[in-house]
This record gives C-alpha cells, structure tokens and sequence, in this order.
C-alpha cells in the first residue's frame, strides 16, 4: 500500500493519534479504492471522527503516514482540502442565511470561478429540490431538504472524494433512503465517499465496510464478507415480555450474549441446535409467552456486536489464581 497509487484515493499505514496518554486513533492500516463506498462504523468515542479530522487536514495525527487524493496527510494539508468534500451531521449550514446565501458563501469559500458559479448553484437547488425555496431562510427548512442542501454545499466545487461524518442523524427514514440514493449517483460518477453511520441498513449499502473500537480497525470487509466470517450462530426469540426473558436467556449455558432487537432477543451461541430448546425451557417455566425460537442469519448488529464482545473478551485483565 503506497500514498500515491492511482487505484486508492485513502491510504492510511499506522495511522495513530494521541490527547496526552490517551490513544485516540491507534496504529490505523486502511486504503479506500477510488469510487468506493466506505462505510467507516464504531460505537460513540470509538475514534471515528478523530480518524476523519487527520484525514480532511484539520488534526495532525500524532505518528503514522497517509495520503487523501494522493496528497500527504502530514505535509499538505491544505492541498487536501482542496480536493475534497465534508460534511457533519450538524449539516454545516448557516441557518440565518438563505438557501442561495448559503450556497453562494460555500461557492466563494471554494474559490469557484464567477463563471461556474451561476451554474453550480442551480445544480445544488435542483438536486436538492429546493427550487421554490431559494430566498426561503434555511432554519425554516424540513431536515431532509436541509440534508440535501448540506451535501450541494459540500460538493459544490466537485470533489473526487467526500467524507460523510454521520450525515443522516436525526433524519427521518425516508429522507435517509432519498439521500443514500444521491450518494449511490456520486459513487456511479466515481467520487469516493467516505461515510460515517450509526445506523446498520446504511452500513449494507456501503461497498465496504471498517469496524473501528478503542481507536483500533477491528475488522473490514464487504458487509457480506463481515457476516459470513461470523463464527457464532443467532438466535431470534419473539417474547411479549422481552426484558424479563433477556434477564433469563443471557444467564443460560451456552449463550455468550443476548440483547434487545426490535420487540424481541436476540442470543449469540455456539450451538444454535443445543441452545434452542434450553431457551425455549427456560421461558415456559417462567410463565413468559414466547414463539419458538429459531435461529437465523446474523445481522451486521449482530457480527459487530460479537465483534466488539470478543475484543473485550481478548483485551479484558486476567485475574490471578491463588494457589
């Protein structure tokens, strides 16, 4: 994996970053092919942002090397930020201006020529469909329209590569699924998206995805490569009293975890066949209603959350046995 390969439009070797002795970002190994969908995934603090901050130019990571659009994280960060789009889930936007006020002052930030500009704006109104809302003040915008303004604004000088910091937050389903598909339209034109999410039906329409924990890349692959390595098998439990059978299923032999899904458990175990009629034992002598359980294939929450479990497992201290 080199900097300036053509093929990658991130590359990142033992990228680490340090506040103190607190090790934010740890020894990151990662290239994003250009054109890709990369789906960058971890629980809150895991480092994600940190991650993005040093790769747009605007935090120097501590040790390590990489390059964004073939330009050196450490030494040219503000070549970097020419070529690239960036987008939060805060949307970026000024919400005491207007529609065109915000993205006539995006157009001056990226130095667009006068004659592009005219153009470009109209694109990022047509796009986000906000031709009737041009002098409309953008804090009076619904979320969805809102979301799609922030990306025209991001992408305005058309940058190859994009990064996405938890765009979709807070936004309603529907607006999540229209703005995926302008994501999809990116990528078709072979712009790199580099996208954070919290939400595990996003993570499936990535290309590739990065599972980061305590600062460390704790695994990567295509959603379906992450599912299929998954060793473990799943167990979906329908109960009308889900609290009171997790309280029981996470306790029983066999079970390595349970957890809330949906209004029902979900249980991690080795044997799904061993497991099964224990669970379904178990909750009857309860006096809990519950359908059969039956086993099924893992969701992307489930192998991360295996994943995450099995790293703590590895990393937990071993306690010494008095002899």
């Amino acid at each position: 994996m080199t900097g300036t390969d053509p093929q990658f439009a991130v590359t990142l070797r033992d990228l680490e970053r340090r506040f103190g002795d607190f090790v934010a970002v740890n020894r990151l190994n990662l290239a994003v092919r250009r054109g890709e969908i990369f789906g960058f995934l971890g629980p809150n603090g895991a480092g994600k942002s940190t991650t993005i901050r040093m790769l747009c130019g605007l935090l120097a990571p501590s040790a390590g090397s990489g390059s964004v659009a073939g330009f050196d994280i450490v030494a040219e960060p503000e070549r970097i930020k020419e070529r690239i789009g960036y987008m939060s889930q805060k949307f970026s936007l000024y919400e005491d201006l207007t529609v065109e006020e915000n993205i006539d002052f995006y157009a001056g930030i990226y130095k667009l020529p006068a004659a592009l500009r005219q153009e470009r704006k109209n694109w990022v109104i047509a796009m986000a469909g906000l031709d009737g809302h041009r002098r409309s003040l953008t804090a009076t915008l619904a979320g969805g329209w809102k979301q799609r303004l922030a990306l025209g604004c991001a992408i305005l000088h058309e940058p190859p590569i994009i990064f996405l910091d938890e765009p979709t937050a807070g936004v309603d389903p529907l607006s999540r699924r229209s703005f995926w598909a302008l994501i999809y339209q990116l990528a078709d034109a072979g712009v790199t998206v580099f996208v954070t999410t919290h939400y595990m039906d996003e993570a499936e329409y990535c290309d590739r995805l990065g599972l980061i924990y305590r600062g460390e890349l704790i695994a990567l692959g295509t959603p379906a490569e992450l599912k299929g390595a998954m060793t473990e098998e799943v167990i979906e439990i329908a109960c009308d009293q889900p609290q009171a059978a997790l309280a029981i299923v996470d306790t029983l032999p066999g079970v390595r975890y349970a957890a809330l899904f949906g209004r029902g458990l979900h249980a991690v175990t080795d044997c799904a066949a061993a497991t099964v009629p224990l669970v379904a034992e178990r909750l009857a002598a309860a006096g809990l209603a519950a359908g059969r359980p039956e086993r099924i294939v893992p969701s992307l929450e489930d192998v991360f959350v295996s994943l995450i479990e099995a790293r703590d497992r590895q990393t937990a201290p071993v306690t010494a046995v008095a002899r």
